[in-house]
């Protein structure tokens, strides 16, 4: 009878043991982050922003224990902890595929929420409620830092709020980036326009991440089930 393969078994080892470590890093870190009120203070994380630190937690959570799995069943070549691990891993590789389908079936429905929530947020720089002055100067430092002027229509966003210094082009030399509104120069590009843009930025940099994910997924998938099958014939 076939013995099992040393070289898959350790090979299986050290894949999860390095996969048993990143959950711990990310479950561990969540957690200080969750229960820790510096740091929630310094990273600016309010509890509006909790349910996706308690996600982080499950998470790390889920990778801890099928690291452990798959690491006793190489060891100890379980094919019941190898199996689990299988299974678990086979579940997370299809919540993936579903998120990516329902995501891409949904993008148009995304797109309008987004544009919705660029139209409130034109509401609420036009505002004149004291309530509404912390938004309003943060995004007066959004619209410094990306030299960008509104959210849909640049400065006429501002509505009766708006005054010299608002939308202030700094540039040196003020070129195309630049436009007269009112009695001063404004930037041209309007600060939806770069939300957008970051958007679909963040969002290849995720497509890249899951895909990444999924190939090593289903790597331990072949190999956990490939040293599941030595054993049974061994």
């Amino acid at each position: 009878m076939a013995g099992v393969s040393g070289c898959l078994k350790y090979s299986m080892f050290i894949f999860n043991f390095l996969f048993w470590v990143c959950g711990c890093i990310i479950l561990g870190v969540s957690i200080w982050i969750r229960v820790s009120k510096d740091i929630q203070e310094e990273l600016g994380i309010d509890s509006s922003l909790f349910a996706g630190v308690d996600l982080l937690i499950a998470v790390g959570a889920i990778i801890m224990i099928l690291g452990f799995l798959g690491c006793c069943g190489a060891i100890k070549e379980s094919r019941c902890m190898l199996l689990l691990f299988f299974i678990g891993l086979l579940l997370i590789l299809i919540l993936q595929i579903t998120g990516g389908i329902l995501g891409a079936v949904h993008r148009s429905q995304a797109e309008s929420l987004l544009n919705k929530t660029l139209e409130d947020g034109v509401k609420a720089l036009q505002e004149t409620a004291e309530n509404y002055t912390e938004f309003q100067k943060n995004f007066q430092k959004f619209q410094r830092e990306n030299k960008c002027c509104g959210l849909l229509k640049g400065a006429e966003d501002w509505g009766k709020n708006f005054n010299d210094e608002i939308c202030k082009c700094e540039l040196e030399k003020p070129s195309d980036l630049c436009a007269p509104y009112q009695n001063t120069v404004v930037y041209k590009t309007t600060c939806g326009e770069v939300i957008i843009k970051l958007f679909q930025e963040h969002l290849v940099i995720i497509m890249g991440i899951a895909f990444g994910l999924a190939v090593i997924e289903i790597l331990g998938l072949v190999f956990s089930m490939s040293l599941y099958c030595q054993i049974q014939k061994k």
